[in-house]
């Protein structure tokens, strides 16, 4: 596949500035125009949660969520749940009869409803303006994303693709079948967590919804007070018990200022640290991908910086997951996607039974790297490597994270360049890197 001409080092950060600040901007916008009810959703993933599944037995899922990638996964029939999400997306009305109907779904197409039930970060390719001003930040522990629900005396946990990890009893609201814990039908709530294997430990790093009470349409400044609060006042954060088989912690969420990011950077954690979250201030509970969250990894905080093959080895050439067209086009999970490259037609024919549209392809990016223009990929060097593992969410690569794999090899954002910023920050000046 023909290439294009490596980006210079030193050029990209200025170049993606524009494209990732207009997003968060867009997205800032777009809350103010109208928060969205969400309360009949939180109450629908949690009335809805159990299904027949099993939890995933963890000793077949080691510490980077790595799987063997020699099964073929169809992805070519989009099920209920896809069209579902894509519904509700058009209106309050018909985003509740898709969220009815996507919580009646079983096997795998509960497991693609739930799987679009988490706010996912963008990769940090731009220092955004206003950092110490608008910005929080916590430690990312490393470990398994999951969507913990505690609903009808019962707590469960899924992972980022849907599939159920654990179903045990808790110390949260209705977490469990005790007089102490148990409680109406109405008494639900939905924390986003990663759990931490090492220590057996749920890791909470936000909050959708607590004992009933939707915080969707809540500033992140206000779910992190609850978060900090409420799990407080139950036994959630004690020790496992008879009643209480995992344990809860909070990640301690600090001001975006130095003394903050050297805390968050370097200070003493009891998890094994995995890069930083920064959180805008004013971000509501958005599904899916959204600017107004970033994440942001060195060496130094993460023994993932550069992603790993199933075997935990670093690829000389970076690696991207594509989704494929029916045009023979490849594109990224971006909204819209970005096409990044085409496979030639005599290939696709050759290979029809195993390499269908919608299947979620791995490629390498080969020497003549990628094409910017404004701060987007337009084109890459790409080169097909087979089907991407059938256990990972059902979504490509996002833009910003391909940029920050690939800024991670030529020459990437430092925790200097963070610093400094912070240290530049006023409450009228702007940061950014342009």
């Amino acid at each position: 596949m023909a290439g294009t001409t490596l980006v210079p080092p030193g050029r990209h950060h200025k170049r993606t500035v524009s494209d990732q600040q207009k997003r968060r901007e867009l997205a800032l916008q777009r809350q103010k125009q109208g928060r969205r009810d969400l309360q009949h959703h939180a109450r629908q993933l949690a009335l809805n949660a159990p299904n027949e599944e099993q939890p995933v037995d963890l000793a077949e899922v080691n510490s980077a969520g790595s799987a063997s990638e020699d099964a073929v996964f169809d992805y070519s029939e989009r099920d209920e749940a896809e069209i579902g999400m894509e519904d509700a997306e058009s209106s309050p009305e018909s985003k509740r009869a898709a969220l009815l109907e996507g919580a009646r779904l079983k096997g795998l197409r509960a497991r693609e409803f739930f799987s679009r039930q988490l706010m996912l970060p963008e990769w940090m390719v731009d220092i955004p303006p206003y950092l110490k001003k608008d910005w929080f930040i916590m430690p990312r522990p490393e470990g398994q994303r999951c969507l913990v629900i505690s609903a009808n005396g019962v707590t469960l946990s899924r992972q980022r693709n849907g599939r159920i990890l654990h179903s045990f009893p808790s110390a949260l609201p209705n977490g469990a079948r005790t007089k102490e814990v148990a409680a109406g039908s109405h008494v639900y709530c939905i924390l986003d967590c990663i759990f931490h294997a090492p220590d057996k430990t749920y890791y909470v790093i936000d909050m959708m919804c607590w004992r009933g009470y939707s915080l969707f349409d809540c500033t992140a400044e206000f779910r992190f007070f609850w978060m900090t609060t409420k799990l407080a006042e139950t036994g959630a954060l004690c020790d496992p018990s008879a009643h209480h088989h995992y344990r809860f912690s909070v990640v301690p969420v600090y001001e975006c200022n130095v003394s903050g990011l050297q805390a968050v950077y370097s200070g003493p954690v009891p998890f094994v640290r995995d890069g930083i979250l920064f959180y805008n201030r004013h971000a509501l509970y958005e599904l899916g991908v959204t600017p107004l969250v970033l994440v942001w990894k060195d060496a130094q905080c993460s023994q993932y910086l550069l992603d790993t093959d199933s075997h935990g080895n670093v690829p000389a050439y970076q690696q991207v997951v594509l989704e494929l067209n029916s045009d023979g086009s490849v594109v990224t999970s971006d909204d819209p996607p970005v096409t990044l490259g085409a496979l030639a037609p005599d290939f696709l024919e050759q290979n029809a039974l195993h390499v269908r549209p919608g299947m979620l392809l791995r490629f390498a990016i080969g020497d003549q790297g990628l094409s910017l223009v404004e701060g987007k990929p337009v084109v890459a060097d790409i080169h097909f490597q087979g089907v991407a593992n059938k256990n990972r969410a059902r979504r490509a690569d996002t833009c910003t994270k391909i940029l920050f794999q690939y800024a991670a090899r030529h020459g990437a954002l430092t925790v200097n360049d963070l610093l400094a910023a912070i240290e530049a920050s006023d409450e009228e000046g702007d940061t950014s890197m342009g």
